[in-house]
This record gives C-alpha cells, sequence and structure tokens, in this order.
C-alpha cells in the first residue's frame, strides 16, 4: 500500500545499545521490517532506504524526480544531524532510481548538494521501490570528524 495512504508516522526518536545508536523516522516500514532509518556505531552512520517521505507521511513531488531526491537528501541530513553528523560527513552515497531517464534532474539534485562534498557515489536503475510513485531512494554512509 503506498505509503500516502497510511496514518502519519510516529515521532522520529534515537535508541541507543551501547555503541551502537539508531535513528527511526517513523515510517511504517521501519518496525514492520526490522531497520532504522540510521544507525551510528563508533565514529560511522548507515543511513538507509530514504525517499520523499515527507513528515506527515506524503510523498513529496508526485511525479518529480528532482523533488523526490532533494525531499531524500533533506531526510538523510535529518537523520544525520539527529545523531551528530552533516553533510559534509557523507563518504559514500547510494542512489536507486526506477527510471534512469531522470538522470539529469537527479544528477542535478545530488550536485547542489554534493558539488564540494565528493563522496563515492553509485547510481543504478531498479525495477520498483516500495510505493510506485517513488521515483529514487537514497542509501548513505557518513564517517563523523573527529572534533563532533
Amino acid at each position: 500500500m503506498p505509503r500516502s495512504r497510511r496514518s502519519a508516522p510516529s515521532p522520529a526518536r534515537n535508541r541507543s545499545d551501547g555503541e551502537r545508536t539508531r535513528y527511526a523516522s517513523g515510517t511504517p516500514w521501519e518496525p514492520k521490517v526490522g531497520y532504522s532509518r540510521a544507525v551510528r556505531v563508533g565514529d560511522r552512520i548507515y543511513v538507509s532506504g530514504t525517499t520523499a517521505t515527507a513528515a506527515d507521511g506524503s510523498l513529496v513531488g508526485r511525479g518529480d524526480a528532482y523533488a523526490q531526491t532533494v525531499q531524500a537528501l533533506d531526510n538523510i541530513e535529518r537523520a544525520l544531524a539527529a545523531l551528530g553528523s552533516r553533510r559534509e560527513d557523507i563518504v559514500r552515497v547510494r542512489v536507486y532510481v526506477t527510471d534512469i531517464g531522470d538522470f539529469e534532474a537527479i544528477a542535478r539534485a545530488l550536485g547542489e548538494r554534493f558539488r564540494e562534498v565528493r563522496p563515492a557515489n553509485t547510481l543504478v536503475q531498479v525495477a520498483a521501490l516500495i510505493d510506485p510513485a517513488m521515483k529514487v531512494e537514497v542509501d548513505a554512509d557518513a564517517e563523523v570528524s573527529a572534533d563532533r
């Protein structure tokens, strides 16, 4: 069932188990599938399966790959901030797209955020995402600077 038909997500939260701190964005898939939006272990943060979901659970940028990429990146930055990090700490990005024809729009959004950071980046086309209206999903890995 598309995300926009579900109830609003629960508030974002962090949970720490010793050296591992998890960030939950509140999407219904996290508890159902058994994953966290982001996990910090030591100075490394892994952000997974991030789409253009707004705080109210709706999909941002329906039909617009650029707008969806921008929202997904905003969501990643929110998760990083909750775990004591920022965009400049990102070292690797993986982008999954449902239509490689959207490359220019997606590349523009990525370039606006990462032109100076220049993380390793992979972009691949996939058959589908969890909601057919989703065009982009992004993963990011970050290494937190020693001063934070």
